[in-house]
């Protein structure tokens, strides 16, 4: 459907117009307020590196202009950031970037991460939800195709993606970076179109430059250092649960003890408890750079390199990251410039040893009633035999681009090769010493292909004197491949034998059987197409007002046949109030108003909902739902467990409006915009629960629509100015968002779905939970009759309110409480400069959400995590501390049939809000210094800088990080934590 010839797509790139070309005019003949203040900035006795790219005669001038957009205000500043040791995109916007709201639920190196801008475009039930809420990142103009979710359909557990599981953004290096721009305005985002729906990250790389010549070595080394940790034995884990087997214990619960616990001379769990001497550790960290640039007007090139090393405070976790990166541009004529840039990465990540996620990865649980022993000589045997194990992780990526534009008169031709490839692998063995008895293997591997082809062109003439038009035109075709097999085997015949063999003769008909190993394979692949074009019209009238429109057009192969193609239009405006009113004043230097509307469409992630009814290879049970068959053969049935896809699927779309106002005061001491926002994602698709007797667990409806709105607020201030030697810039962004749910599938007014419930007017990151209002502390306390889910309610039980007055607490009784996710976001970075010496500090901040402590709940709950035996079971080495702001609860039943510590109630909902100190950098250049210029005056630069990064964090939260919380706004403890490091660098320009 949406193949094209080669003579088509020559024809289409000498007809369209090109998107490269508009944002290169406007960085060469429009400036925001902010990139003013960075100019002027630059004047200042500490020059810093302005986020502004200057204008360039080269190829390479098109991709680099790509990151000035329209009404974009908080582009990030590079040089205040550079010298703190962040390993991914995430950890780099985190609090710097208004309006996006970074959650890092893992100190482990290498692990997801995920980015929210202006609150969250769907439901966050499971771990698959989070994908379909992330922003689209560019890179030099190409969209990043990330990870796809649909692996997660033949998994058993909701923790980690099958594979890797590495954060593929990652791969960037902060030292290879020009700019980095969050894209929030509608006309923008409808211009990128369906990539962008729930907003874009704008990368844009250093490149080469007419007539520079630079090298630059960037380097640090540094350490992690280890929490402090209050260890505990056996000794405190039967003091915490004596009261309850003194005050509610039976003969029969006595008998039952654990029996780790049990015998007071047994010095695994009685001696010495010494496990975080291996555990936690200080490890090292450090990373080399090389950036090389030079060539002439008519061609130059830039090299890029770099090797890093990031490593965790515990579980011996690490990545290793390797980057390569070449851009050259050519100017054969006056006319016609060619670019070309490639990014390569390869990313080797050593990952944890936790219980949980490697019986996740085995499905298999094995007996959990003797947990690993805080004894460290009993706890180096464990890890002996776990050296045993293999666990590879390794994803390669490549992309990059390669563009031809011609200029001729007012007429700009574009056309641009994009490609993003990134594979992924995981070889997974864990010895039968460790699994009861029964050895497991697995082996993943995937890959992510996005080819895009991006033709443009644009043309602009004056009306009158005082009059412009600019038109555009464009045609964008893109096509993404997703590709997984994985396996998985169990049983080998010995701890020997690590991969998983088949028989040797390829023309025996079991030649692919497996032999020795228990094996299920799995096997998808994933295709679709998207092919867009679009025309915008921009009208400007002096420098007092310009209005812009744009209708495009996308058609998704992963659309159904009677609505793969929609039309989004878009328009915006902007007046300029300092001209029109302000014209002689001396207190505005800038003050504009500008708005606009936007619709953009949402295309599906899966290609299913493209298909109608289905038949799918699943044939498993409730223990085990994703067998796709038996024996080697595949069994083909309606997807009963994945929910039924009907016809009428419309493909949702993004309906957004702001409105800004922005100005300079004082001199451009003082930059100030405050935006309002209204976003509607509609006609969203909801897996709704059909009865039982159908044999499906869920049937996909559209019809559920979200509402996000807010304020958000920029400031950056030049407090001291320049008249002195001493010199302070501060810069704050905030961002207030408010959530509902609009509507639901069906006219629905509410919808449970598991352990959640959306219900119209409330936010859809609600907790469902029961009212905890104390203790029945006798049986006569309990009103007569009472039950919960059927249990008669007793002494010792919950008092849970009864809110509908039946005299039963169950669901009905449930209610909607707090938020998973923070009203209020932001930073506050500041440097202050005296001399040669410049010292940065940086705020973040998250407040208003709420999180349930899952686990105090499990730890109060001990006598139902361990008798169920499973995943939740698990007690890992690190359950052996105290800490220091732990809570203390009621003392219930443990024993009692109504799951008295359940984690559903609000007694465990607690304030997530944090403020951190975030990083802390102090620097001097000697390449001003007096001596050193007359010695070494071909250094521009020789900056030496010390950073520590995450030195305090200001919360009410109990648990050991309010960062740490789950997606689903559960925090279970079973994370790493963030470290806190602390690194020596020194960056030299020549």
């Amino acid at each position: 459907m949406f193949k094209i010839s080669t003579s088509v797509y020559f024809a289409l790139l000498l007809s369209c117009v090109g998107l490269d070309s508009l944002y290169a005019k406007r960085v060469l003949h429009t400036k925001s307020m902010f990139n003013d203040f960075a100019q002027q900035q630059d004047t200042t006795k500490t020059k810093r590196d302005s986020v502004q790219i200057a204008k360039t005669d080269t190829i390479g001038q098109m991709v680099m202009a790509l990151q000035k957009f329209k009404n974009v205000r908080d582009t990030l500043h590079i040089r205040s950031i550079s010298a703190v040791p962040n390993l991914s995109l995430q950890q780099i916007v985190k609090g710097n970037l208004a309006g996006v709201y970074v959650q890092e639920p893992n100190g482990e190196p290498g692990t997801e991460q995920s980015m929210i801008v202006r609150g969250p475009s769907g439901v966050l039930f499971t771990k698959r939800d989070i994908y379909a809420l992330q922003p689209a990142v560019y890179l030099n103009g190409v969209p990043l195709a990330q990870d796809n979710p649909f692996a997660f359909d033949v998994q058993k557990y909701d923790f980690n993606r099958i594979g890797p599981a590495t954060n593929l953004l990652s791969q960037l290096n902060i030292d290879n970076i020009q700019s980095i721009t969050v894209v929030k305005d509608p006309f923008e985002l409808t211009k990128l179109g369906p990539n962008a729906a729930n907003g874009a990250i704008y990368i844009t790389t250093k490149n080469a430059k007419a007539g520079v010549r630079d090298i630059s070595l960037n380097t640090y080394f540094g350490f992690v250092s280890p929490p402090k940790v209050n260890t505990v034995n056996g000794v405190y884990e039967n003091n915490f649960r004596k009261p309850f087997y003194q005050k509610y214990g039976t003969a029969e619960n006595q008998e039952s003890y654990a029996s780790y616990l049990s015998d007071s001379t047994n010095t695994a769990y009685y001696g010495s408890s010494d496990w975080n001497d291996k555990f936690y550790q200080t490890s090292p960290v450090y990373a080399a750079d090389l950036g090389i640039t030079g060539g002439s007007d008519r061609a130059n090139f830039r090299f890029f390199g770099s090797g890093t090393k990031n490593a965790g405070n515990a579980d011996d976790t690490s990545l290793d990251k390797y980057n390569l990166f070449f851009g050259i541009n050519m100017a054969p004529f006056k006319w016609l410039t060619v670019s070309s840039v490639v990014n390569a990465a390869r990313l080797d990540r050593v990952r944890n040893k936790s219980l949980r996620d490697r019986f996740a990865e085995a499905r298999y649980i094995p007996d959990l009633s003797s947990p690993l022993s805080p004894n460290l000589e009993v706890y180096n045997g464990y890890l002996e035999e776990l050296g045993k194990a293999v666990d590879n992780n390794r994803n390669t990526i490549l992309n990059g681009s390669f563009t031809l534009s011609s200029k001729i008169n007012k007429v700009t031709i574009a056309s641009s090769l994009i490609f993003d490839y990134n594979e992924g692998s995981r070889d997974y063995f864990m010895p039968s010493t460790l699994m009861d008895g029964v050895s497991f293997l697995s082996n993943y591997f995937g890959y992510t292909q996005r080819i895009g082809i991006n033709n443009h062109a644009t043309y602009s003439f004056e009306l009158q004197k005082n009059h412009k038009l600019a038109v555009e035109a464009g045609l964008n075709i893109q096509d993404d491949t997703y590709k997984y097999n994985y396996g998985r085997g169990y049983n080998g015949p010995n701890d020997y034998v690590k991969i998983n063999l088949v028989s040797g003769n390829p023309l025996a008909a079991d030649y692919l059987h497996a032999r020795d190993f228990l094996v299920f394979r799995y096997i998808d692949k994933a295709v679709s197409n998207l092919f867009s074009f679009y025309g915008t019209a921009k009208y400007s009238y002096k420098n007092l007002l310009s209005v812009s429109a744009i209708l495009r057009r996308d058609g998704s192969s992963n659309g159904q046949p009677d609505s793969r193609w929609v039309t989004t239009p878009a328009f915006s405006a902007n007046f300029n109030l300092k001209e029109s009113f302000f014209k002689s004043s001396t207190v505005f230097n800038s003050l504009n108003l500008s708005g606009g509307w936007g619709r953009t469409i949402r295309v599906f992630l899966d290609d299913k909902f493209a298909a109608g009814p289905q038949y799918r290879s699943e044939n498993g049970w409730f223990e085990e739902p994703t067998i796709p068959g038996y024996n080697g053969r595949l069994g083909i049935n309606r997807p009963y467990g994945s929910g039924f896809v009907g016809y009428g699927i419309k493909m949702p779309f993004v309906d957004r409006t702001d409105l800004s106002l922005d100005g300079a005061f004082l001199n451009q001491r003082l930059n100030v915009a405050i935006t309002v926002y209204n976003r509607n994602d509609k006609n969203q698709l909801l897996g709704i629960p059909v009865p039982f007797e159908t044999g499906y667990t869920q049937k996909y409806e559209s019809g559920l629509e979200l509402n996000n709105k807010g304020v958000e607020l920029l400031l950056n201030g030049n407090v001291i100015g320049n008249t002195s030697s001493l010199i302070w810039n501060t810069g704050l962004n905030l961002n207030y968002n408010v959530n509902r749910v609009k509507a639901l599938p069906g006219g629905l007014n509410e919808i449970v779905i598991g352990e959640n419930k959306l219900v119209v007017g409330k936010p859809v990151g609600s907790f469902w939970l029961y009212t905890n209002a104390g203790i029945y502390n006798s049986d006569a306390e309990v009103p007569a009759g009472r039950t919960f889910n059927g249990i008669p309610l007793k002494a010792g039980d919950p008092e849970w309110l009864d809110y509908n007055s039946d005299n039963r607490i169950d669901n009905k009784d449930k209610v909607l409480n707090g938020d998973r996710l923070p009203k209020f976001t932001g930073g506050w970075n500041n440097t202050i400069s005296y001399k040669n010496f410049d010292l940065n500090f940086n705020f973040i901040f998250a407040l208003g959400q709420k999180a349930i402590n899952q686990y105090e709940a499990s730890r109060y709950g001990f006598i139902n995590r361990e008798s169920n035996n499973d995943i939740n079971s698990v007690k890992e080495v690190s359950s052996w501390q105290i800490f220091d702001k732990a809570k203390t609860y009621p003392l219930y039943n443990p024993f009692s049939d109504v799951d008295a510590y359940r984690a559903d109630q609000d007694l465990f909902l607690e304030n997530a809000s944090y403020a951190k100190l975030r990083s802390v950098t102090l620097g001097y250049d000697f390449a001003k210094s007096g001596v050193f210029k007359k010695r070494h005056a071909g250094f521009k630069r020789a900056y030496l800088y010390a950073t520590a990064m995450n030195l305090l964090t200001i919360t009410r939260f109990s648990g050991v990080d309010p960062e740490l919380i789950n997606f689903n706004g559960y925090y279970d403890g079973a994370n790493l934590a963030i470290p806190t490091t602390i690194v020596l660098g020194i960056k030299l320009d020549l």
